[in-house]
């Protein structure tokens, strides 16, 4: 008998993963959780039946959703994560010597139990002495803040269920607010392939680009989310992610990343055609 893991990533499309055992399955308030073993790519974990994370390649989102703010700017110190449970943003942040606050909002701790227990290796600095966990909701954590974060990184799950709040017009005028004059804001922006998905990009890049002078996009390859084709958001109030990059500073720190370089930090906001028809046409809706 094989036991396969099968996600829709459209109405006429789907993702498969062959499925050695389930090691998980639980139900918190606000979503269903399993985490599965795979040869393909060993452990994942799934939220309301979509992967968040994969041991094979979780390093790939986690990379350059923290580098390439990081990269562009030496003088971050103060950092909000909201989302995040599995741990994997925090780490890559910890690995920075020189910041000195992480302030992490999960709105969902068993999240963050769940990955601890499967996935030490993403949760790792998690413990770390400048990491503050906030179990509660993002949005409202946020709404208090103002001129605090230097960095603030929505790494939320899509704008379904106990995400939906992280895709508003209020957040993220709320996210302006909290940041510092050369702060930066970083999400996960969806995939630009898929309808479904390319709704909720559009409609996050046009609320973002309301609030924020510097608005742009960068691309990744991320083989198990939805089309392998993936966009993160980059926001800022007066930083530039191409022109402002620091690629001499940022090298001579001779960090050790599996996805990220400064070669691919320029190249990822190269973007396709008819993704930036895409963002246009948000911008102009």
């Amino acid at each position: 008998m094989e036991l396969w893991y099968t996600e829709n990533h459209s109405k006429e499309a789907k993702f498969s993963i062959k499925v050695e055992k389930q090691l998980y399955s639980g139900q918190s308030d606000f979503q269903r959780m399993d985490v599965f073993e795979s040869n393909e790519f060993g452990r994942f974990f799934t939220l309301d039946g979509l992967v968040m994370i994969t041991e094979k390649d979780e390093f790939i989102y986690h990379d350059m959703i923290v580098h390439v703010p990081m990269a562009t700017n030496p003088e971050i110190r103060n950092v909000l994560v909201i989302g995040a449970g599995d741990g994997g943003t925090v780490r890559e942040l910890s690995r920075y010597a020189h910041l000195e606050n992480i302030d992490m909002v999960e709105i969902d701790q068993m999240v963050v139990d769940i990955c601890r227990e499967y996935f030490p290796n993403s949760t790792s600095g998690l413990d770390d002495a400048r990491v503050h966990l906030y179990f509660e909701d993002g949005l409202k954590f946020v709404q208090e803040k103002k001129n605090v974060y230097d960095l603030i990184i929505v790494d939320s799950t899509d704008p379904i269920g106990p995400g939906e709040g992280l895709f508003t017009r209020e957040f993220y005028k709320n996210c302006y607010e909290a940041l510092t004059e050369d702060g930066i804001l970083v999400n996960q922006h969806e995939s630009p392939f898929y309808e479904e998905y390319q709704r909720a990009m559009k409609r996050s890049h046009k609320r973002i680009h309301e609030f924020f002078p510097v608005a742009k996009v960068y691309q990744v390859h991320i083989p198990t989310y939805a089309s392998g084709h993936w966009l993160f958001g980059f926001a800022s109030k007066s930083l530039d992610p191409v022109k402002d990059l620091k690629e001499e500073w940022w090298n001579s720190l001779g960090l050790e990343t599996g996805y990220y370089n400064t070669e691919i930090h320029s190249a990822a906001f190269a973007l396709p055609n008819y993704v930036k028809k895409l963002l246009q046409e948000a911008v102009e809706e």
